[in-house]
C-alpha cells in the first residue's frame, strides 16, 4: 500500500500533464541543484561538439572491433581457439635442459634467472659461486644427473 501512494504523484504527472506542477518541480530542481540540472542539453551543442562526438564514436567503434577480432575463433584440428592465441610469442624455454615452463614457478624462476625451477635446484642451489662464475652444464653432465 505504501508502493501505491509513492507512485500515485509519478502516475498523475504522466497523466494528466499539469504543466504548472512540472515548471514547480524544475524550479526547485533548478533551486537545489542549479540551472544546469533542468537546462535542455540540446541547447549548448553545435556543430563542433557534433564533430567530436562522432570522432570519439569512430575511435570507440575501431577499439571495439579490434578487440572482437581478437576473440574471433579459429579451428585447428578440431579445438577451438582464439585468434589472440595463435599471435602469442613463442613459450620461452629453459637454455639449461630445454625444457617448457611447466608451472607459474618456473617462469619466475626463467624471467629472474633465466633457467627454470628444476634446473636451479638441480644445478645452482650450493654451487652458486660455480653458477655465476659461467659455469653450465653441458650435454653429457646433464645426462649422468
Amino acid at each position: 500500500m505504501a508502493l501505491r501512494q509513492r507512485m500515485e504523484p509519478i502516475g498523475r504527472l504522466m497523466k494528466d500533464k499539469d504543466l504548472n506542477y512540472i515548471a514547480k518541480v524544475e524550479k526547485a530542481i533548478a533551486h537545489k541543484y542549479g540551472d544546469d540540472a533542468v537546462k535542455n542539453l540540446k541547447s549548448d551543442w553545435d556543430a563542433q561538439k557534433e564533430k567530436e562526438y562522432l570522432k570519439q564514436m569512430k575511435a570507440l567503434y575501431k577499439k571495439v572491433k579490434k578487440n572482437e577480432e581478437g576473440k574471433e575463433k579459429v579451428d585447428i584440428e578440431g579445438i577451438k581457439v582464439t585468434k589472440n592465441l595463435l599471435n602469442r610469442k613463442p613459450m620461452r624455454v629453459c637454455p639449461v635442459c630445454n625444457g617448457f615452463p611447466k608451472r607459474a614457478r618456473d617462469d619466475v624462476y626463467l624471467t629472474k634467472f633465466d633457467y627454470c625451477y628444476e634446473c636451479y635446484i638441480q644445478y645452482v642451489v650450493d654451487r652458486e659461486e660455480r653458477w655465476e662464475s659461467g659455469w653450465r652444464p653441458n650435454k653429457d653432465t646433464e645426462k649422468d644427473s
